[in-house]
């Protein structure tokens, strides 16, 4: 057979850049490094490269035309030798297992970090919520609960929102999970509306993370956050309310931008504006004549760039067009391996994103704990709760970062991995 194929013909650059642009390989690549650098034998890495569950489910929902239409969802739990797994669960058609998979791993990396009692775990279900309707939604949500319900509980796995679910979302699974287990389980999920047992200051949490990680990564470059230029892209929950927290610290966002594209101002832009304008979908470029392209947005002139959109936004492409000075990750894999090393060699501090979001993750872990004690806190307590662990951690990572020699990625993933490896080799598992 011949070999003259158009992936023989790549180079090993352009090789080595399709495969990071996966999320699990990159994921495993860089697990593998960490573990090599805390001692760990190649069994731990087996053990830890892959979920130890991972379930698919076919979902048939009747739909308001009166057709059934079957949807694909998955549940993915990364590891358990730590306490119960924890991740979110998002509606999205570009769900895959793969990813779910890396996700759920990146939630174990970001449990480690943050220090909690807990594994990662991650849900998706194929699907395009924007042309569902409000009730097909909740048809949708109540079948996936009970597809996964063997396998998921307060002890055993405890789900949350992520891409396009809410707490209204949270609360029909928690009904739902309820009618099955026939008593009243708040603790099965986070992100629950206030009345039905959620936190204050869980809607905000992942903000806030990125927020407490920018200032503690000014301080480190010796910038005044007052004033400084903030671009952001992506306007969803955590984009829109990190736009507000930048503009209320004083900060300067020149720009944001939805999935459509973004707005640019060099003096800054009218925040409070934007955020009344845009639809529940979190956007509003549509509305305005004169717009950016997400790639221009990236190379803006700035001192902050936070990547709040989806993955592979910064690549060998446009890496070396980067013109910010710290870059803090609040999507999930905005920028590949070797994008990473480019900045780093020009000396961006680049905060990672399984430490910047991790706020999300603490406030739902604060939740849990809420209901199990019937005790709950006010926002300034979560707040200040909050501010610790992620001070805490960012310390921690970049102290890492500085003794190891080793960019923040990897000891975020020193740091997030050793606490699963030591339970797994404690509980005997290698």
């Amino acid at each position: 057979m011949s070999g003259n194929t158009a992936l023989d013909t790549m180079t090993k650059e352009q090789k080595e850049e399709k495969e990071s642009l996966n999320l699990f390989y990159s994921t495993q690549t860089v697990i593998q490094k960490a573990l090599s650098k805390l001692g760990y034998t190649n069994e731990m890495y087996e053990l830890l490269k892959d979920p130890i569950r991972l379930l698919t489910v076919r979902i048939p929902v009747r739909m308001d035309d009166g057709t059934v239409q079957v949807f694909t969802g998955y549940r993915s739990q990364h590891n358990d030798a730590v306490g119960p797994t924890k991740g979110g669960v998002r509606f999205h058609p570009e769900v895959n297992e793969e990813e779910v998979k890396a996700l759920s791993i990146w939630m174990s990396l970001k449990c480690g970090i943050t220090n909690l009692p807990y594994g990662g775990g991650k849900g998706g279900i194929i699907c395009d919520p924007k042309k569902m309707s409000f009730r097909e939604l909740e048809r949708l949500s109540r079948g996936y609960v009970r597809a996964i319900s063997q396998i998921v509980g307060p002890s055993k796995d405890i789900p949350a929102p992520d891409v396009y679910t809410n707490s209204q979302i949270m609360a029909w699974m928690m009904d739902e999970y309820s009618r099955l287990r026939e008593f009243d389980s708040p603790g099965f999920i986070t992100g629950k509306p206030l009345v039905l047992g959620g936190s204050q200051g869980r809607e905000t949490a992942t903000a806030r993370g990125v927020t407490i990680c920018i200032e503690e990564a000014v301080k480190k470059k010796g910038i005044d956050l007052i004033g400084a230029r903030v671009v952001i892209q992506g306007f969803g929950n955590a984009g829109s309310y990190l736009a507000k927290f930048m503009h209320d610290a004083g900060a300067k966002v020149v720009a944001v931008s939805d999935v459509y594209g973004g707005v640019y101002d060099p003096n800054g832009l009218d925040i409070d504006h934007l955020l009344d304008r845009r639809d529940s979908f979190g956007t509003f470029s549509q509305l305005f004549k004169n717009t950016i392209t997400n790639e221009e947005l990236l190379e803006l002139e700035c001192d902050i760039l936070v990547p709040a959109a989806i993955s592979n936004q910064i690549t060998v492409q446009n890496a070396a067009n980067i013109k910010a000075a710290i870059i803090v990750e609040a999507a999930n894999g905005p920028t590949t391996l070797e994008a990473t090393g480019i900045l780093t060699e020009r000396g961006v501090l680049l905060v990672p994103d399984i430490l910047a979001s991790a706020g999300g993750v603490t406030v739902s872990y604060f939740e849990w704990v809420q209901n199990n004690q019937g005790y709950y806190w006010s926002e300034e307590e979560v707040e200040e709760k909050l501010a610790k662990v992620m001070v805490q951690s960012f310390e921690n990572i970049y102290q890492t970062a500085e003794a190891h020699h080793v960019d923040m990625r990897l000891a975020a993933y020193m740091v997030g991995i050793r606490k699963v490896a030591e339970a797994s080799r404690f509980r005997g598992w290698v």
